[in-house]
């Protein structure tokens, strides 16, 4: 499997992946950058991801939802903070209605991309920062370390194909 480790850190509200691909980090890069890949692996494999719009900018915003088994949608939102392509992307990260607006009622995070060549090979670390330890114990019995393990587990196939 792709994730080689999970940390959470309660004092310091984070959550962080760690993951390793024999790719070099402009491919891995694209699979965040393009939406079109990026749909492809964001959402847990019983649960793809589309992209409804994608500004991949500072200050651009990205509306998605993922669809269950069952046909049911599940809405969220990126607010783009930073990009430093093509090693560092921070993005707000949030839950939304079916018209891509955020929803008050549910944690909004910090998220933290970081791809670092190692070679051949690439490290790719996603910390994401809650906004409480109540937000962040209300997100992981949600499934969010599962979720997010099992969309990772499906990069390496993506890598695999021709660029």
């Amino acid at each position: 499997m792709t994730v080689t480790a999970v940390h959470k850190d309660t004092e310091q509200l984070t959550m962080t992946i760690t993951a390793h691909f024999d790719a070099p980090a402009e491919r891995l890069w694209k699979l965040w950058q393009d939406p079109r890949q990026l749909e492809r692996w964001w959402g847990p494999p019983t649960y793809p991801a589309t992209f409804v719009a994608y500004e991949f900018a500072p200050g651009g915003m990205a509306t998605y939802f993922m669809t269950g088994p069952g046909g049911d949608k599940h809405h969220g939102w990126w607010k783009i903070k930073e990009i430093v392509a093509p090693h560092r992307l921070e993005f707000e990260d949030g839950f939304a209605d079916a018209d891509g607006k955020p929803v008050d009622d549910r944690p909004v995070t910090a998220t933290r991309v970081a791809i670092v060549a190692e070679g051949s090979r690439t490290e790719m670390t996603i910390e994401t920062r809650f906004p409480s330890v109540e937000a962040m114990q209300q997100l992981l019995e949600m499934g969010m370390e599962e979720g997010i393990t099992l969309a990772i587990g499906q990069m390496d196939g993506i890598l695999a194909e021709a660029a």
